[in-house]
């Protein structure tokens, strides 16, 4: 099946630099990257939904060899971290569901960061992030991060200014030092529409079994929504970088989110270059040893 020619990543990149980068001019609907329409065929959704599965496996694969690495060279810290962000409603949960989801969940460590509770406030902000970082070997998931402490504290003024401003800075230093220790890290941003936040707001009222997932301070938060489009459009541009950039996926159709994801994902395993760790004992010595053996008698 034929693959788009650029990668998904040079398409979703945000550029490094702090400078050129415009979060209005990307719109929520567009599908970067999807193949021409003689590839997905008349019905796109389907298209996406089974490649998505397909790369899945893919990803598990990639999944147990950086796991087997690790059990192997526990030293070298290797570890892929995938960082969610978006606005309310903006399907980070689907996201982990339907693309973490495809890999063994036994390789994975998913956390979520909600409002810090008094014990995280007496700290400093990223000390409740080091504590919930993927062990080696394993797959990491932020549902929401580090990213909030840029966010909520500059729109809702929790904070001096020159507090949260200097933040982008120990943000970009912090993730060098996670690259460093071996962690390879995948941020992508959900850029759901107004509009489509509406919708998905009031879907969650109009189905009894989706109250749950209703919070009230989300229409707070949504009267907020140009400040929130400016807060996140610095942090992205701020702490993109060429080692650790930021991708901005176009979130309003799902099944387009998934794919990116996904692919996202696939190539990012892809730049780790992992491969199974090559045995530490004779094969051939170990099968005729294992085919040779015989159980002893039992002792009457």
């Amino acid at each position: 099946m034929s693959e788009p020619r650029r990668s998904v990543r040079d398409l979703l990149r945000v550029p490094a630099g702090g400078t050129g980068f415009d979060l209005g001019a990307i719109h929520p609907r567009t599908t970067p990257g999807l193949p021409r329409a003689g590839v997905v065929g008349t019905d796109p959704k389907a298209w996406a939904r089974a490649r998505v599965q397909e790369i899945g496996v893919e990803l598990g694969r990639q999944q147990e060899m950086l796991f087997a690495s690790a059990k192997v060279d526990p030293a070298s810290g290797r570890r892929l971290l995938l960082v969610l962000q978006a606005m309310d409603a903006g399907g980070k949960d689907g996201t982990i569901r339907r693309v973490a989801g495809t890999m063994n969940p036994l390789g994975l460590q998913i956390r979520s960061f909600g409002r810090p509770t008094e014990k995280e406030l007496s700290h400093h902000f990223l000390w409740r992030i080091r504590r919930a970082l993927p062990t080696p070997g394993y797959v990491g998931v932020f549902n929401r991060s580090h990213y909030e402490d840029v966010l909520v504290p500059r729109v809702e003024s929790l904070v001096p200014e020159h507090t949260w401003r200097a933040r982008y800075d120990e943000i970009n230093e912090f993730e060098q030092e996670l690259a460093d220790g071996g962690v390879t890290l995948l941020k992508v941003f959900l850029h759901i529409s107004y509009d489509e936040q509406l919708e998905r707001l009031r879907s969650r009222l109009d189905d009894p079994e989706k109250h749950w997932k209703y919070e009230p301070a989300d229409v707070d938060t949504r009267a907020r929504w140009a400040d929130y489009q400016a807060a996140y459009a610095e942090a992205l541009a701020r702490c993109s970088t060429s080692g650790s950039p930021w991708f901005v996926v176009p979130a309003n159709r799902k099944w387009y989110r998934d794919w990116a994801v996904a692919s996202l994902l696939r190539e990012t395993f892809a730049g780790m270059h992992l491969t199974y760790p090559a045995p530490r004992f004779d094969v051939d010595r170990e099968r005729r040893r294992l085919l040779d053996m015989r159980p002893e008698p039992a002792e009457v």
